[in-house]
């Protein structure tokens, strides 16, 4: 097995995410009509964190933080030779009138984010959804889904799979491999 090529270090990974959070801070000021919601199950360690920064260095004490499940919004659920584990969802608050910071690890084909939308919609109308995520893969999209605030652009073949290994703690790096089989 390869061991994959590290395209963000843990240092840098962290100068990635204040940008992230210095973004969002600069665009959404005090939280006070926008919330932030991770979708699970990747998107939470990167959401988690983004928080974290955010109360930190906005010192916004009354941010809306929700994890919000996809699983059975995926247009493939059905496709899949093991069964699906649903992970918990965590949303108690309404997203009426609110701009959503919708957060995940990576994007690469759209469908995450879809999915994301449809299970949103439980949940009410948002004024606007935004879309953070660590790593785009610009290329290979099978939906039109762009991200609104990105850590890094990274062009690969499509066999290709990124992986984004977070550590206890707060550190991490992201590697990129050969192919999704090539992961440890």
């Amino acid at each position: 097995m390869a061991a994959g090529r590290i395209i963000l270090s843990e240092q840098k990974l962290n100068l990635v995410l204040d940008r992230l959070a210095h973004q969002l801070i600069e665009y959404h000021g005090d939280f006070s009509d926008s919330c932030i919601i991770g979708i699970q199950p990747r998107g939470k360690a990167l959401s988690d964190r983004m928080v974290e920064r955010l109360r930190k260095i906005g010192k916004l004490k009354n941010l809306q933080y929700g994890l919000l499940d996809v699983t059975f919004h995926r247009d493939d659920f059905r496709t899949r030779n093991e069964p699906l584990k649903a992970s918990a969802m965590k949303m108690d608050f309404l997203v009426d009138n609110k701009k959503v910071i919708l957060i995940d690890d990576v994007l690469y084909t759209g469908r995450t984010i879809q999915a994301a939308i449809s299970a949103l919609q439980h949940f009410g109308r948002p004024e606007k959804i935004e879309l953070l995520v660590l790593i785009d893969r610009r290329f290979n999209r099978d939906l039109p889904i762009q991200s609104d605030y990105s850590g890094t652009v990274v062009d690969a073949l499509d066999q290709a799979y990124v992986k984004v290994d977070w550590q206890e703690g707060g550190g991490g790096k992201v590697r990129i491999y050969a192919s999704k089989e090539d992961v440890k």
